[in-house]
């Protein structure tokens, strides 16, 4: 599930600072039906680290997690989560 726009939904939070990283994407989340998917934009650091984990405390799966270009891995991230 790498391809883009494979998701049902998009988000982008790059423009956003922790916490509302997370709370941008909660939200979201919380709005789905079970089973649909969510391609999250997001930073490398703070929210690379702690959206994906909160997610995954949350009870979600995370599907895929990536760079946008493989060859600036400090850069923006791609993340697909499903909810549960």
């Amino acid at each position: 599930m790498t391809e883009k726009n494979s998701a049902d939904l998009f988000l982008d939070i790059t423009s956003q600072v922790c916490p509302l990283t997370f709370v941008k994407t909660k939200l979201m989340v919380e709005r789905m039906a079970a089973g649909q998917t969510l391609e999250v934009r997001l930073n490398a650091g703070e929210p690379l680290e702690n959206v994906p984990r909160s997610l995954r405390e949350l009870g979600h799966s995370i599907l895929s997690v990536h760079p946008e270009r493989t060859d600036d891995p400090n850069g923006v991230h791609r993340l697909v989560v499903q909810k549960n």
